[in-house]
């Protein structure tokens, strides 16, 4: 791919986010407002620290024409650098944790990164940790060019020329209170380097991870060897990032996941908009900051990207379930193990006169290899890819016969894949291998 002569015009497009004020959830006192960073064109904050990073690096001569773009990312800087990068025609090669969502990996790919996934729970020095490997691939990899969003000066000055002042504009110059996140810490100390000149009475608040050390580090100065591990993406970390300037924070708040992603999916009922699993947790914080005030102040904070990108995870109710974050009815029996509940419309299902061809293409479609057959609200026997398989190799217009004709109907001897909840009455769910490990880690918490 060759490098373009002029920048697109979707990069114009980078900053300048709207402000909304939060109406309808309870800010105590307080006037609480969003900045939608969710409105870059590539979805997230990070598009300003990666069109910074990059157009910096090419001015001092340390990107050029075909050189590749190497970075270790949570996602949205890697969705960034790709957009930004892959714009201006060069490679990218991002190393993101293993615990990142399917739409940022498949969003990567679909910009044209290459994408190494990795470990997410290893600590710093460890081989398979993101930065580390990121690092060891820009000595494989000749002509690159390693971002290091964690120790590059263009992040925060990101922040410090574009966030901060447009904050302050659209404030009217009237803030009390920033409630902000640390990932890289590029947002925290742009901001904070900012508002020290224009209005150093501005408190700073941390919105941090149950499990990251920050909060420690703000409330004590000391840094915990040993952190957690969490669910939300793109902030807490377990050690102190080198641009990181915390100085200015007067609160810090630890949140847990139940509440960022039970924040997330309250925002988006609530106000109508969709943010991530770190918009989820700066909410939460912002939220209890104002709370607890008892003066009115006004308040931002930001809507860190879009909830979009986390349609299979924060506003998935099935993957709420399994990772324990969203509660449901518990009966004391096995219908407690079932992860997909035939009630609650979580089971997909054939009826036994539908054709074969709808039941493969239902398995296609959901990316699983078998169903119950249904008949009358009653399960009548299970199909699996291999049924299908053996009937349609010899003849496949055998697609168009009805699934009673090649079901498994002794659905009590189903080869020991799935075990059937069921009684006289009704059907309750299947319980997989995987809902029955799910279900022992969930109790080894």
């Amino acid at each position: 791919m060759t490098t373009h002569a002029k920048n697109p015009a979707v990069l114009s497009l980078i900053g300048n986010t709207p402000m909304v004020e939060v109406t309808r959830l309870d800010t105590g006192l307080c006037q609480l407002f969003l900045k939608l960073e969710s409105q870059n064109p590539g979805g997230s904050i990070k598009d300003r620290v990666g069109l910074a990073m990059i157009e910096a690096a090419e001015k001092e001569g340390r990107l050029v024409p075909g050189g590749t773009v190497i970075e270790a990312t949570a996602g949205n800087t890697g969705l960034a650098l790709a957009l930004v990068a892959r714009a201006k025609g060069y490679n990218v090669v991002l190393v993101v944790p293993d615990k990142m969502s399917t739409e940022k990996v498949l969003h990567l790919r679909a910009l044209g990164a290459t994408v190494h996934l990795t470990r997410s729970d290893v600590g710093k020095g460890h081989p398979e940790y993101y930065q580390d490997y990121a690092a060891r691939l820009v000595k494989e990899i000749p002509n690159s060019f390693y971002v290091d969003q964690f120790n590059n000066p263009s992040n925060p000055l990101a922040h410090e020329t574009t966030t901060g002042p447009e904050i302050w504009a659209q404030m009217a110059h009237d803030v009390d209170a920033v409630v902000c996140g640390v990932g890289s810490g590029g947002t925290m100390a742009g901001l904070t380097q900012f508002f020290r000149r224009v209005n150093p009475n501005i408190e700073f608040v941390l919105a941090d991870p149950v499990g990251s050390i920050l909060t420690e580090y703000v409330e004590t100065g000391k840094v915990n060897e040993v952190s957690g591990s969490w669910a939300v993406e793109g902030i807490g970390e377990d050690f102190i990032p080198s641009i990181a300037d915390l100085s200015q924070v007067k609160r810090a708040f630890s949140i847990t996941d139940h509440e960022s992603f039970s924040s997330a999916r309250e925002l988006v009922r609530a106000e109508g908009i969709a943010g991530g699993s770190s918009t989820g947790t700066l909410l939460a914080a912002a939220l209890k900051y104002c709370r607890e005030q008892t003066t009115p102040k006004r308040v931002v904070s930001f809507v860190c990207d879009t909830g979009t990108r986390y349609l299979s995870k924060v506003y998935n109710d099935n993957w709420m379930v399994d990772q324990g974050l969203l509660k449901r009815e518990v009966y004391g029996d096995l219908r407690d193990i079932i992860s997909r509940r035939y009630s609650d419309g979580g089971v997909i299902t054939v009826a036994s006169n539908e054709t074969l061809m709808i039941a493969f293409n239902r398995m296609r479609n959901a990316d699983i290899s078998q169903l119950p057959v249904m008949s009358n609200g009653k399960i009548v026997g299970l199909i699996d890819e291999s049924d299908i398989l053996l009937k349609v190799t010899t003849d496949t217009q055998a697609f168009r016969e009805p699934v009673e004709a090649t079901m498994t109907h002794a659905i009590e001897m189903n080869r020991g894949l799935v075990a059937i909840i069921a009684d006289d009455h009704r059907f309750y769910g299947l319980i997989t291998r995987f809902d029955l490990i799910n279900h022992l880690r969930r109790s080894m918490a």
